[in-house]
């Protein structure tokens, strides 16, 4: 597909930074042991410290919490647990007053089967709103002699299991993607489109900024159902993604949703979740300037680069040339002067956390890590986002957590297939599940729920004061070694090198936020070198980045030929003074264990 003729017009959200909070995660106000609204709001002030330009609020709407509130019961009430409307709305208030919007999350592939909209839908065939919903008569098979119901086709929910439900009080089957009690709207019709965009306008009504739209890609699946190939002989269900994502009238109903309700909110920005979509050729179909379906959009190739060939939770054998690879593809594939726009994240609530992912275990390189990647982070293209701990190098829940006390729905799920597949394969014998232990571990969501640690001095690190046993989720057991309190006070902390580059970042825009990029190398070697390239006609100064990505130390790299090169920031202590000022072309730099160089260079 050829790029776009045009570039998009300059927004505010092309050079913002956007931090996500996942409010059960953030800060309890009333000792519950979930977080809620009135707790963000007492954290304003350090949310504004970052330097952020928005806030991406995960669900927090009416739910009865299945998948932690991507099950929405009510897409106009915020649950009890919460807080209320009211909460929300001073929420954008105190927001605002620091210049901060507020993005909350659209979440309208699916409802919650406790949906008034499903609840109708599914009690009876004639029902109005049946048609809200994708339901289906399914298929028998006589076995035995006896006749089987079976589902409409061969779709894996992502939870396990098929992708259809039977409901006894119609018989007949309804699509589930996810959880059975997240069944999965039906885009094609008129109403259901409309009462979408009506509560869609709610929210704008009240000064949202935007949304972040899950799983939009999902929204529009084919007539005809037919069954995707199989990948699993030994699975009745497959895979489907291949089917329902990018399906045959997804670009119709968002164009509809931006010409019915964005276009007349001036300024409001989208992004849109696209997972298993990895052609930069469909990905553009959402972004580029003639269409602008979607401010930008959540492409997963990173996020699945540890995906083992069984799955998220099998082990997989990638290395950094992978991740220079595909952090290299798409910087290219969706590049300001191509005509698009992306975004780039390291973290969210569906991945575990960074510095676990991309470093290693040990303690002593968490924060080295943690500033590695915050440099590359501010130093590539697209709007950036982070997620609430990233600040501080939060890592994944410590080893001495037991695997049994996560609470995700899918960690849970697969656990459970899995143990009863192993099971039924021994013939009821115990079964060894440590290698599963071992991913989960590592990749699971669990990692990216814990609960901010405030102060290592306070109850629950300063997450809640309620009972250790009514938290909804394990806290860490690190905090004396990671959070806010000390790092707030600390001057080489991960939080204030953060807050450094995130101004570092908006004062290199026309480089780092708008120009090209371009590798120097895609090999295994142990240093990601590129250069940023600026496009500004009135002149302005390239960078060079230079990240060590490995616990190794003394890994030379040799700076291009052309020069000189001024350091501009450096994640450890002593660069700037080894340098003596200008560095020539050609000259060898020694960078430390998990070290980070960015260099200005003229263009």
């Amino acid at each position: 597909m050829p790029h776009s003729t045009s570039q998009p017009t300059r927004n505010w959200w092309h050079e913002a930074s956007i931090y996500q909070i996942y409010p059960a995660s953030f800060k309890d106000s009333n000792a519950d042991g979930f977080g809620d609204v009135p707790g963000i709001i007492s954290k304003v002030d350090h949310i504004a410290s970052l330097g952020v330009d928005a806030v991406w609020l995960s669900p927090c709407y009416k739910s009865p919490n299945v998948d932690m509130g991507y099950d929405i019961a009510d897409y106009r009430e915020i649950d009890p647990r919460y807080g209320s409307v009211a909460d929300i709305e001073v929420l954008i208030a105190k927001l605002k007053e620091h210049g901060i919007k507020l993005l909350m999350d659209l979440v309208v592939n699916h409802s919650s089967d406790q949906h008034a909209w499903f609840q109708e839908s599914r009690s009876s065939k004639t029902n109005p709103k049946r048609d809200w919903y994708i339901w289906k008569k399914g298929k028998t098979e006589v076995v035995d002699g006896k006749e089987v119901r079976l589902p409409p086709n061969n779709w894996e929910s992502l939870f396990k299991g098929s992708a259809w439900e039977y409901d006894s009080l119609t018989d007949e089957f309804y699509l589930r993607i996810f959880a059975k009690e997240q069944p999965d709207l039906n885009w094609d019709n008129p109403e259901l489109r409309r009462a979408v965009h009506d509560d869609m306008r709610f929210w704008l009504d009240k000064g949202i900024g935007g949304f972040r739209m899950d799983v939009i890609n999902m929204i529009s699946k084919p007539a005809d159902f037919p069954d995707a190939p199989v990948t699993n002989p030994a699975s009745p269900w497959q895979h489907a993604a291949c089917v329902y994502c990018n399906g045959p009238r997804v670009h119709e109903y968002l164009q509809e949703v931006k010409r019915e309700v964005l276009d007349h909110y001036p300024n409001v920005m989208t992004v849109g979740e696209v997972p298993f979509t990895s052609d930069p050729a469909l990905v553009r179909q959402y972004v580029e300037p003639e269409r602008a379906e979607l401010s930008m959009l959540f492409q997963f190739d990173i996020f699945d680069i540890d995906t083992g060939p069984g799955g998220k939770f099998t082990p997989s054998n990638w290395n950094l040339k992978d991740l220079k690879s595909t952090i290299a593809k798409w910087q290219q594939a969706l590049s300001f002067s191509s005509g698009a726009w992306q975004t780039f994240f390291l973290e969210s609530h569906d991945a575990a956390r960074s510095v676990t992912r991309f470093g290693d275990r040990d303690p002593a390189n968490r924060e080295r890590v943690a500033k590695l990647l915050a440099l590359m982070s501010v130093t590539l293209s697209g709007t950036l986002f982070m997620h609430q701990g990233q600040e501080i190098g939060l890592a994944n829940l410590a080893d001495d957590v037991p695997v049994a006390d996560y609470p995700d729905i899918e960690t849970r799920n697969f656990c459970q297939t899995l143990r009863e597949q192993r099971e039924a394969e021994a013939g009821g014998k115990e079964v060894d599940m440590s290698d599963v232990e071992r991913e989960i571990r590592l990749k699971a969501r669990d990692h990216g729920r814990i609960p901010i640690p405030w102060d290592a001095a306070a109850k629950n690190a300063g997450f809640s004061e309620s009972d250790k046993a009514l938290l909804w989720t394990p806290m860490n057991t690190d905090a004396e070694a990671c959070n806010v309190a000390d790092q707030d006070a600390r001057p080489d902390s991960v939080l204030n090198f953060w807050r450094r580059m995130l101004a570092f970042r908006k004062e290199k825009r026309e480089t780092l936020v708008f120009g090209d990029f371009e590798p120097l190398a895609l090999d295994d070697a142990p240093v990601f070198a590129y250069r940023r390239r600026n496009l500004d006609v009135g002149g302005g100064e390239d960078v060079l980045v230079l990240l060590n990505m490995t616990a190794s130390d003394g890994v030379v790299a040799t700076l291009p030929s052309d020069g000189p090169y001024k350091i501009l920031e450096t994640t450890g202590a002593g660069q700037k003074s080894k340098a003596g000022g200008d560095m020539r072309g050609g000259q060898d730099v020694s960078l430390g264990a998990y070290e980070g160089l960015v260099l200005a260079c003229s263009n």
